[in-house]
């Protein structure tokens, strides 16, 4: 029986002991080594009488920090990675949030985090390890964890400035796993290029499918992902079989033609993205140059644990259809309602909402922001069933297949009609010359204001949409930026953009 991932990483490291677990630029680790050190530091939380509770990850990103995670859960509690790099308000925010039972970080950087004002215990990464492992203490411990004590908590941006953490457990976790490795046939052959913040739910598809089976997992220098070239060349280095990255991460290097420098068919497999909408111009350039690969759009927010729907792209698109969302991630439901909180019909356009096994537990410590999207299923009155409200906007094409539309927050009432400004974006972005685009709405004006990394006139560019959108559709202002914004997972930073309106 499963009750927590560490069941996982004994299997894999009784089974191939001697076998690359994860490396980063400095180390690497062994199966073996990464339980046996991870066993070391869970048994100094558990002498400090530590159960169930946050401990907080306070190490840069690299293999230390996915064995400080493994540490957390030996232990029976959960972890909550903080990046070195994060500003100090948002750390501020979290722990005051989180309120960790203790922190694993390293003795260069202990002095850094107690300047927040942290008063818990403090577990010095390097002299934790040593500790002499007691498989006793952690077979107690053990006995008393079920799968639906929370495994992490991951802080997303919060609309109000403050972060919300996102609680997700054991269980979830082995439901979404179970169906990647299966669905995309992950075994200890493969190799994955991590280039998800640990701090970010696509991390978790990378660590978790490793530890399950036995893949190696390298997690890629952040600086190769402004150099292309540079950054294939490690794929093909380590020879990777498998990338899950944000669009951004595959838009730069489709839009800077690296894929005709470096040639990666021998070797990668498959091609996942998640996180923002993948425009079919670019995944056409990766097509064309790797059309034997498997591509896959996977769907869905922090809150149903990574993603909820996935489509295999099984067929050709043009550069200005719209990539499916696709189909229901097995043991997921997903349901489409209207305003009247209905199932939508035919064409009509719906809140995507998911209940099942993949739903997180709700935001840490946040009860008012928990009871606003984690609600009861209205389509079930009879017994106690709680859906998730995305706050995405989709409908279902000819096919059955999920369409992705917008963000509920940026459907926009303009000249009298709604519209869906990622409707826009999809039109924008099969323009050729056209790499990256964003498309705001400015209410003050009340204006439709488009954001290119191209200086291409208005004029220009509503002529090319002009049959893809209504003409009230048609953006009022274009802004071209020569480097567009992006947040610290890699996604175009619409906040900042917001602030140039």
């Amino acid at each position: 029986m499963l009750n927590n991932v560490t069941v996982w990483l004994d299997r894999t490291a009784e089974k191939y002991p001697e076998k690359l677990a994860f490396s980063d630029e400095s180390k690497s680790v062994t199966y073996a080594e990464l339980a046996d050190r991870a066993k070391a530091i869970a048994r100094q939380l558990i002498a400090l009488h530590i159960f169930k509770k946050p401990i907080a990850i306070f190490l840069p990103k690299g293999v230390d920090t996915i064995t400080a995670f493994m540490a957390a859960a030996y232990s029976g509690n959960f972890y909550t990675p903080i990046d070195v790099d994060m500003p100090e308000k948002r750390v501020r925010k979290i722990l005051e949030v989180l309120e960790p039972a203790a922190v694993i970080t390293s003795s260069e950087l202990i002095g850094a985090f107690q300047g927040y004002g942290f008063k818990g215990h403090v577990v010095i990464f390097e002299e934790a390890i040593q500790n002499e492992t007691k498989e006793a203490s952690i077979t107690a411990v053990q006995r008393n964890c079920i799968d639906t004590d929370i495994l992490y908590v991951l802080f997303t941006s919060g609309s109000t400035g403050t972060p919300k953490g996102v609680a997700v457990c054991h269980r979830s976790v082995f439901d979404y796993i179970d169906w990647v490795t299966d669905c995309f046939q992950i075994t200890q052959e493969d190799s994955f290029g991590n280039q998800a913040p640990f701090y970010f739910d696509n991390s978790v598809l990378d660590i978790y499918s490793a530890i399950k089976t036995g893949a190696a997992c390298h997690i890629i220098p952040k600086r190769l992902f402004s150099q292309p070239v540079r950054l294939l060349e490690f794929l093909k280095e380590r020879r990777i079989s498998t990338i899950f990255w944000v669009p951004s991460a595959l838009i730069m290097v489709a839009r800077l033609k690296a894929l005709r420098k470096v040639d990666l068919a021998n070797h990668l497999k498959r091609v996942l993205f998640c996180g923002e909408v993948m425009p079919n111009k670019q995944l056409n350039v990766w097509r064309m140059h790797l059309p034997d690969i498997v591509y896959a759009n996977l769907y869905g927010p922090t809150e149903i644990t990574d993603a909820c729907t996935y489509y295999i792209v099984d067929r050709m698109f043009g550069d200005d259809e719209p990539l499916p969302i696709g189909f229901p991630i097995p043991n997921t439901d997903v349901i489409v309602l209207n305003e009247e909180n209905h199932l939508v019909t035919g064409n009509q356009s719906g809140e995507l909402c998911v209940r099942g096994t993949s739903l997180a537990m709700g935001y840490y410590n946040n009860p008012e922001k928990t009871q606003e999207v984690f609600v009861q299923n209205p389509l079930n009155p009879h017994v106690p069933e709680l859906i998730y409200r995305t706050g995405d906007i989709v409908r279902y094409n000819e096919r059955g297949e999920l369409i992705y539309l917008s963000r509920k927050d940026f459907q926009v009432k303009h000249l009298g009609h709604r519209i869906e400004l990622g409707e826009i974006e999809t039109a924008v972005s099969s323009v050729e010359g056209v790499e990256l685009c964003c498309c705001l709405y400015d209410d003050e004006r009340k204006k439709i204001v488009l954001f290119l990394d191209r200086p291409l006139k208005r004029e220009y560019v509503n002529e090319k949409i002009a049959q893809l959108v209504p003409e009230y559709m048609l953006p009022n202002k274009i802004v071209c930026l020569e480097c567009f914004p992006l947040n610290a997972n890699g996604k175009i930073d619409r906040a900042a953009l917001k602030e140039r309106l």
